[in-house]
């Protein structure tokens, strides 16, 4: 009833941004509003009435850090109270989203649709989290087992974890992905009451409890006074584990005691043998993959904008060393956005940084919480706790692939009995067709991938293999990105699973963002074939064996994935894919919406004909007969300033100048060098120089004395730095703000 009555606000009313029914449960009241934590209680007469009990209470109370307050942000929620934030918010919205079109279950039966969506835009993480919670409670879970699917512990990497409950972990994974992120939940349905931290632990939760049975779990010590003689035991919650509070049963229920119940409830061992296919254990096939003579090999790389850079800077100390390359912070390039040279689409996108409270993870301290294992192909029933459906389940160590590996994927319904069924879904179009052939043939990849899930198959292949001198390629994130939303959009997402194959992917952040949106796994062809190539010119140490370096290539990609996903909070590659946390940079908002629903444009750009052109470019130089580039690849300058390669905006002159003038007090060599800096503007090298100040003139307007501006002294005086909690910054940075606030009179 409450979703229908909000579908029929939204859909027909123009103004209905605070409308939120906060519960119609006949079980729990919520109270909240948009006030200091001690006007609560005065404004709810019956908070303040003696005959008002309850036998428990969830209480929030937050600083509006990163949204604005209103109505429909403030907490508790329905279910929850949430001190983090969930990070992987937008893939898993578009995962639920997702999945409208195959949920079924027998409580609800044919009024399922009537409760879509599960979430609206523009709903924070924690309300989304908190419909999420209850599709699963009302779909049938239990409480702490519907937590359990969608805040999992670290089970992966943890070979101490009781058998029973890693395989329900490992069973449900490929049904649900992590709501990731650090998070201390609090979770109710008026019946039992409980609190789970995230797999990492980064937010504090401790609780004690009392003689006559009264649990007080806070988000700090001290919140609530006690006496400390009734206290019979404090602890804290540890990272994965749950509380829960029994009121029918009138117990406190251990971690240990909730999930031993949960995982034992059914064979999840035997389901997940019944249904588990590894990648890695199915027998070794011969790749059947093109190889490329010297000059072929040459117009490929070129083709995909390949760089001598790419290889000496990035691709070679990969190979060697099994990591990327050092290099020192920032960069003088300009954006992809305003450089004259053309960019790979995977460079307009930059990837978000965690919110000011959200600590980054060290993904090789935190290595026993951090995960690689991907899941390819369709995802079951999310209702189905029979086990009724005996679909089986393709699973991957780490998304990368090797040639060897995406052959058993193509044969992979030969290759013993499963129910998988590859297709191969070409990305290439003729280069007749030329620039303007790349929309029609983006048109044509999506309905080939809605045909190929109606005529049964669930594992598509996106591949750009068949490119050539006639044949034009679009790019892999691009056709991707663009499969992935189709599918979404249709409701056919979670009936496959998408593999890319492409000579595209070389460095870690053109992994990063193909899996951000939507690639299970990748398998870069093109790269491995330049490091063989590169091994048959000497290129590495006489140590290293040619079949070490896809490994140690691979090794080296993987690590780059787990560094960029702790960045952001994030845990698993489930989590990862598809979670869409860029922002595009440069890109027209009408192409990002068609084709990166929900990404973020600040800055407006170029669209597809641009990106098209940028790409028949490349072709063309890579097939026509330049000087140049007839037995080169172009030299790059993005990391080292060279002739025809990317401007910087410090040159050489510029640092002799300033040397010069330093070491000789020459002013001369200083006004130089000024001048070159201060000019920088105009040659267009970075967002701030496409701006300038207009004078009140230009714009019709008078211009202010001086003394009629308020003075600095009392500007400052509403500086705030309350909102900053102390798990964002350091005990030294808290005092030394106080000391500032007390200075100068701010809060």
């Amino acid at each position: 009833l409450r979703r229908e009555i909000s579908n029929a606000v939204i859909d027909k009313l123009e103004h209905c941004e605070d409308f939120y029914p906060v519960s119609m449960s006949s079980r729990t009241i919520v109270y909240k509003g948009m006030f200091l934590a001690d006007q609560l209680h005065p404004y709810y007469e019956d908070l303040r009435d003696e005959r008002f009990v309850s036998a428990l209470a969830l209480v929030h109370q937050r600083f509006s850090t990163n949204t604005f307050p209103s109505w429909k942000l403030a907490h508790p929620y329905r279910m929850v109270a949430h001190n983090g934030e969930i990070n992987t918010l937008r893939g898993n919205v578009n995962w639920m989203a997702a999945r409208q079109s195959t949920l079924s279950s027998d409580l609800f039966g044919h009024e399922i649709r009537k409760i879509w969506p599960v979430s609206y835009e523009g709903q924070s993480d924690t309300a989304c989290f908190d419909n999420a919670l209850e599709l699963l409670f009302q779909g049938g879970y239990s409480l702490p087992e519907a937590m359990m699917l969608l805040i999992p512990e670290a089970w992966s990497g943890n070979p101490l974890m009781d058998k029973n409950r890693r395989a329900f972990y490992e069973y449900y994974a490929a049904k649900m992905e992590p709501w990731d992120g650090p998070a201390a939940i609090a979770f109710t349905d008026g019946r039992q009451i409980g609190a789970t931290l995230d797999r990492n632990g980064l937010r504090p939760a401790r609780y004690f409890v009392l003689d006559d049975d009264t649990v007080v779990l806070a988000s700090e010590a001290g919140t609530l006074p006690c006496d400390e003689k009734r206290v019979v035991k404090k602890w804290r919650l540890q990272p994965g584990k749950m509380l829960l509070i029994d009121l029918e049963r009138g117990e406190i229920i251990s971690d240990e005691e909730i999930k031993k119940a949960i995982c034992n409830s059914n064979p999840y061992h035997k389901w997940l043998k019944d249904t588990q296919i590894v990648l890695e254990e199915l027998s070794e096939v011969e790749s059947t993959s093109r190889s490329y003579e010297s000059q072929e090999l040459l117009d490929a790389q070129q083709a995909f904008g390949y760089t001598q850079e790419d290889l000496k800077f990035l691709m070679e100390p990969m190979a060697a060393t099994s990591q990327e390359a050092l290099g020192s912070m920032g960069t003088d390039t300009p954006i992809a956005a305003i450089s004259d040279k053309g960019k790979l689409l995977f460079n307009y996108f930059k990837q978000n940084f965690a919110q000011v409270t959200n600590p980054p993870i060290d993904p090789i301290r935190e290595e026993s919480v951090m995960s690689l294992v991907s899941f390819i192909g369709p995802r079951e029933n999310l209702f189905d706790r029979e086990h009724l459906s005996y679909r089986k389940r393709l699973e991957v160590q780490q998304p990368i692939l090797r040639n060897s590996e995406l052959q058993k994927i193509r044969e992979i319904n030969e290759l013993g009995e499963n129910q998988f069924i590859s297709y191969d879904l070409d990305t290439t179009f003729d280069i007749k067709d030329g620039p303007t052939g790349m929309e029609i043939c983006l048109e044509r990849i999506c309905e080939n991938a809605v045909e190929a899930v109606h005529e049964g198959h669930n594992i598509i292949i996106i591949s750009d293999r068949n490119f050539g001198k006639k044949r034009l390629m679009v790019p892999s994130l691009l056709s991707t990105a663009a499969v992935h939303h189709h599918l979404i959009k249709k409701g056919l997402r979670t009936c496959v699973g998408l593999v890319v194959e492409s000579g595209e992917p070389r460095e870690v952040h053109h992994f990063a963002v193909l899996a951000g949106y939507g690639a299970e796994a990748i398998n870069p062809y093109l790269a491995f074939e330049t490091l063989n190539a590169m091994f048959k010119k000497n290129a590495f140490y006489k140590e290293i064996k040619r079949e070490q370096l896809v490994e140690q290539y691979i090794k080296s990609i993987n690590k780059g994935l787990l560094k960029v996903m702790s960045k952001m909070g994030i845990s698993t590659y489930q989590s990862y894919c598809g979670a869409q946390i860029f922002d595009a940079v440069g890109l027209s908002s009408k192409f990002v919406e068609k084709y990166f629903t929900g990404t973020v444009s600040q800055i407006e750009g170029i669209g597809l004909g641009e990106i098209a052109q940028e790409t028949f470019s490349r072709h063309q130089e890579a097939y026509g007969d330049s000087q140049i580039l007839r037995n080169s690849l172009d030299v790059g300058g993005e990391y080292a300033l060279r002739q025809r390669g990317e401007v910087h905006a410090w040159t050489s002159s510029e640092v002799s100048n300033l040397q010069h003038a330093v070491r000789g007090k020459n002013l001369e060599e200083y006004r130089a060098y000024a001048k070159a800096i201060n000019e920088q503007e105009e040659r267009l090298l970075t967002i701030r120089g496409l701006f300038r100040f207009c004078s009140a003139e230009e714009t019709g307007r008078k211009s202010l004395d001086i003394s009629e501006v308020e003075s600095v002294t009392e500007i400052v005086k509403r500086f705030s730095t309350g909102a900053m909690s102390y798990g964002s910054i350091s005990a030294e940075a808290h005092e030394n703000l106080a000391i500032a606030m007390n200075r100068i009179g701010g809060k």
